[in-house]
């Protein structure tokens, strides 16, 4: 266990590269092991939750192979059946997506993960799965990890699945059902809510030459069979979920920061990271591959409707910290259910520093601005709350201890590498 010490550092200069893309990465990998022949992934991202994914992918037969900067996929319209159970790690990403695929070979897989994983809801994609002629289960009947799938194929016809939980059970479901036996129609029976990354998963989709009848509000797909995934290549983007916390560590400082590779034109949920912080009043510049920022300014607290970027909610709790008034978040109900409940782990965390914050059903209510304190710090296993802290530690008089720091290499291995390039003061021991 390792523990990651930061000490007020009021200004921040420099410039570095935004991380590549968590989501694009896993998506990527998944197109990829259903291809025939070799796909290339230029600037993949390495971190705990896309090697769950790679992993996975290997155990259905992929051979990956890295080459400079890129990993070379060669898949197969033919998977095998796992030799082992695979361990998802605490990718939520990795077990939805690859929980259909493991209906496509002929044998049983068993997929599992770390506590915080098995904690994660699965039951409404068993049950979507089963109306398309799939045997899954969860092992202990709770609708919860680890999961068994009997293989030998999707038969298809209609299917219906919530909206509201996770994005990721729809994208699974895309991913898979192009090798039904029949035409798959699914409905999405709940608002639909993080719907640019479904975007994300029809853009990578058709590089590969799969083709999904989307509705326009997207609570309908239609997919026709016994589609053959074409090898292709990607070039990972930038990752504006992971970049939003250099950003905000930048707007609640005197700093004159540029964060590269991030593309202006985006289909990223949470490039809205830009809007938010230009209500919030910070003094910055956007480019065709970068921002800058401007730091020191006064912050303005903002009303902030979290359904389509819940990941955003820890980061915006902590720029609302230092804004003036009070900040309102709302329709983030299903960051309950994340790696932590990450409303209550927010909320509690940046209480301990001295932020005046409420919780509310949906969301959070932040009263601004508040003298942040250092303090000793329990991430709660959360990548994003260990960072959003390590972010607020920035202006908080004294040192914050974050514990058990790993986490953060979930998605950011170089997160205080980053941040150290550009000033802060922290080291980890």
């Amino acid at each position: 266990m390792t523990n990651l010490y930061i000490t007020k550092s009021p200004k921040l200069a420099g410039r570095v590269k935004a991380p590549p893309s968590k989501a694009y990465t896993h998506r990527a990998l998944i197109a990829a092991l259903l291809s025939e022949g070799a796909s290339e992934i230029y600037d993949p991202l390495i971190c705990d939750d896309t090697i769950a994914t790679l992993e996975a992918c290997e155990a259905f037969g992929a051979s990956v192979k890295p080459k400079l900067n890129k990993l070379v996929v060669k898949g197969s319209a033919h998977l095998k059946t796992p030799d082992d159970v695979i361990n998802c790690r605490e990718s939520g990403s990795t077990i939805r997506f690859i929980t259909p695929i493991a209906s496509l070979p002929s044998g049983i897989t068993i997929l599992t993960g770390g506590s915080s994983l098995r904690k994660r809801p699965i039951g409404e994609l068993l049950e979507a799965l089963s109306k398309l002629g799939v045997k899954c289960y969860s092992t202990r009947e709770d609708g919860y990890p680890p999961v068994i799938v009997f293989g030998g194929g999707i038969h298809g016809g209609e299917t219906s699945i919530v909206g509201d939980v996770s994005s990721q059970y729809v994208s699974g479901l895309l991913f898979a059902c192009p090798r039904a036996f029949e035409d798959t129609e699914i409905h999405v029976v709940t608002p639909l809510e993080s719907k640019p990354y479904v975007k994300m998963t029809m853009e990578i989709l058709s590089t590969h030459d799969i083709q999904i009848n989307a509705a326009p509000n997207l609570q309908k797909f239609r997919i026709s069979a016994g589609q053959m995934y074409a090898s292709s290549s990607h070039k990972i983007p930038g990752d504006y979920s992971s970049a939003a916390f250099l950003l905000a560590a930048s707007a609640i400082t005197e700093s004159k920061v540029e964060i590269t590779n991030l593309s202006k034109n985006t289909t990223q949920a949470d490039a809205a990271i830009i809007q938010i912080l230009h209500e919030m009043g910070v003094n910055m510049r956007v480019k065709e591959i970068s921002v800058e920022i401007n730091g020191g300014n006064r912050l303005k607290a903002i009303s902030l409707d979290a359904s389509a970027t819940p990941d955003l909610v820890p980061v915006c709790a902590v720029l609302a910290c230092y804004a003036e008034g009070q900040t309102r978040i709302s329709h983030a109900e299903r960051l309950r259910i994340k790696e932590s409940n990450r409303l209550s782990a927010t909320r509690s965390e940046l209480t301990k520093m001295g932020a005046n914050i409420t919780e509310t059903k949906d969301g959070l209510l932040i009263q601004g601005p508040a003298k942040l304190r250092g303090s000793e710090i329990d991430p709660h296993n959360d990548h994003r709350i260990a960072m959003a802290c390590a972010v607020a530690a920035l202006g908080a008089e004294g040192v914050t201890v974050i514990r058990d720091s790993e986490c953060i290499n979930k998605s950011y291995l170089q997160f205080v590498q980053d941040l150290k390039t550009l000033g802060a003061k922290g080291y980890v021991r």
